[in-house]
Parts: structure tokens; sequence; C-alpha cells
């Protein structure tokens, strides 16, 4: 391989790879090339020059390429080159005997090369070919650059957006929580359990299909929104610090339906949106259970959303190692064994499984928001 540079006026080198099994063939395109001041690589067989344009794929800007090669011919390089999406934007100038010009032209085009040239090469000629190659790299290059750009203001933006919205989210669950402040913590703690336990489900056979990357971010970002009805739950019984009636406790229970409704008219707003539809099901059938003797609407097993499912558990969890006013936080192993009372009964057996898995990350996550308890 020979390797020399001539520097344009505006110190720019553009390098040409120029291949052919013919030493003095080389020898006239590398003179013609330098005399016109461009920097020059030269293979004198395809695989040589496969490997010159994989290693400097990034320095090379065009091949001249003949045809006619003992090793492998300039046909079967052009397709390697062009196929391989490191390189393919590398423009290919074919050099072609006359006597097979129509054959190796058609299937070189089809292969992928930009041009062709018949030997023997007219100085001129090639001169003319190389600029005008050169030339539509660089708009092609470009326009690259363009849409890298592109690709990046919008991949920033959709980031920007996708924060903007989960703040906007849990700003919004927040106002029903701060109407009872006791429960301080409670929604940081439940974005964690929930998407620890569908982390852990994910790898659950019977999940495979359901739970994906989207879903585990859908349902930490949806989660807080569970007792967003609880806005239109009246403040005695909110925050009454005793037991409540059977009418009262009836009242409180339509905080489900309240939270679900609202959440499916903003879904209709936003054309079904995904966090919405996944913090709807949430909402509603969050107090469902497995048995089918839940809230509000008595569905049991699968029919209750997976993501109202795996929420079941987090939030008897959370409130069952909690402090309230008319009750004392239990210890975890309390919660454990209320937990595996309720499995096949409260709560999806499977769930009640993945929480066994993972309470180590659970106790983890309660000690990290334990000061807001």
């Amino acid at each position: 391989m020979a390797y020399s540079q001539a520097k344009k006026e505006d110190g720019k080198v553009n390098t040409i790879l120029v291949v052919d099994d013919n030493e003095d063939s080389i020898f006239l395109l590398e003179t013609i090339v330098t005399t016109y001041g461009y920097g020059v690589m030269s293979a004198s067989c395809g695989q040589e020059a496969i490997d010159l344009v994989k290693k400097n794929r990034h320095i090379i800007d065009l091949v001249i390429l003949d045809v006619m090669m003992l090793d492998m011919d300039g046909l079967e390089v052009t397709k390697i080159i062009k196929q391989d999406r490191r390189t393919r934007h590398i423009p290919i100038i074919l050099l072609t005997a006359k006597h097979r010009e129509q054959g190796d032209v058609a299937k070189g085009l089809d292969m992928g090369a930009d041009d062709y040239l018949s030997k023997p090469v007219d100085s001129l000629e090639l001169l003319a070919r190389i600029r005008s190659a050169l030339r539509t790299k660089s708009l092609r290059d470009e326009l690259s650059k363009i849409n890298d750009n592109l690709e990046q203001i919008v991949e920033e933006k959709t980031v920007e957006i996708m924060l903007t919205r989960d703040a906007a989210i849990f700003g919004f669950a927040k106002l029903a929580e701060y109407r009872n402040p006791e429960t301080g913590g409670h929604l940081e703690r439940i974005r964690n359990y929930t998407k620890i336990l569908a982390t852990e489900l994910q790898k659950f056979t019977r999940f495979k299909d359901e739970i994906d990357n989207e879903f585990i971010t859908m349902i930490y970002q949806s989660s807080p929104l569970h007792d967003i009805g609880k806005v239109g739950v009246p403040d005695s019984i909110l925050l009454k610090p005793g037991r409540l009636t059977d009418d009262e406790f009836e009242r409180m229970k339509t905080h489900a339906t309240i939270g679900g409704d609202a959440l499916t008219s903003s879904e209709r707003l936003f054309d079904g949106s995904s966090f919405l539809s996944m913090g709807r099901d949430v909402a509603y059938s969050h107090h469902e259970k497995w048995d089918g003797s839940g809230y509000p609407h008595g569905i049991k097993a699968d029919e209750i959303p997976l993501s109202a499912r795996i929420m079941a558990l987090a939030d008897v969890f959370d409130a069952l190692v909690s402090k309230r006013v008319y009750k004392k936080a239990m210890d975890n192993k309390q919660a454990r064994d209320i937990i595996l009372e309720g499995e096949g009964r409260h709560f999806d057996p499977d769930v009640v499984k993945a929480f066994l898995n993972v309470e180590e990350a659970f106790e983890a996550i309660q000690m990290k928001y334990e000061e807001d308890k």
C-alpha cells in the first residue's frame, strides 16, 4: 500500500483509495490523483481494499476500483463495501475495460457503485468524475450531520417533554396526598415498589409478553395516580382519625371510580396516551381482589389489569408498615405474613412470589424514604 497527501489551498484533503492489481495502473492513478491535490491510498487486490476501507472509513472519501482483478473482482468488492452500513456512504467509481463495459456497469451500479469510467482513463474526465462524486458525498455528509443534529434535538426535546410530563403527573398526584399529610413519602415509595415488582415479574414466563421495559416505565410513572380520586372525598371522611362507619367507608370507596373516571376523560383528550391508560387502570382497580371480593366492580383474577394487581400489593404493604393516627406501623414480618395470607384471595399469587423475591429491595426503599414516614 502506498499513501501520500497533497493539500488543497483551503487545507482540506480528500483522500482517494485507488485499487488495481496492475502496478502500472496504480502508478498512473496515483499520479493523476495527487497532481490535482488529493490524498491517495492504494491497494493491489480486492481484500486489501476492503480491509483499508473498514480501517479508514472516516478518512477515505472515494474509491476508484478496477473491475477486473484476479483474487476478487471489483464487483464483489463494491458489493461488500456497500452492504456494510459503516462504509456504504463512500462513493465508488468503477474502471471497466471497453469490451466488458455494458455488463460490468449494469452489475456494478446495481450493487451500489456511483459512477464508472472506461479504460484507458482520460485524466480530465477522471478529474470531472472525482469532483462530481466528492460533491455528492459532501452533500450526503452534510445531510447526515443535519439529520444527526435533528435526531439529537428531537431526543433532547422528547426527554424534556417526558420529564415535564412525569413532573406534572407526580405533582397532580401530590395534590391528593397533601390533603392527608400523614401519608408523606407514600407516593415515592409506591412508585418504587411497583417498579421493583414489575421488574421481577418480567422474569416470569407468564408475563414475558406483557411486561417489557415500557411497561415498567409506565407503572413507575402512573402508580402515583392510584388515589387521585380522593380529591372527591370530603375531609370529614378522609381525615377522620378513627374507624369509618359503613356509610363513610362506602363514600371512601368512591375514590376509585372518581379517579378512574377523571383519568378516562383526560385520556380522551390526549388520544389514548399510554401512561394515562395505565393510570386509569390503576385508579379504577387497585382495590379489586384476586377472588373477586374487591371494589368497585368486583372483577377477579386476570380480569384485573396487571398494573392494578401489582399496585394492590404495593399499596397494602405500604399501608401496613406505615404509622397512622389510628394505628401503629407493623414490622415487615407482620406485613409479610398478612400478604402471604392474602395470596390467592386478595393478591395474584405470582405477584406475591415476586414480592418474596424482592423483600430486601422493598426494605431499602423503606429506609430511603423513612424520614418522610
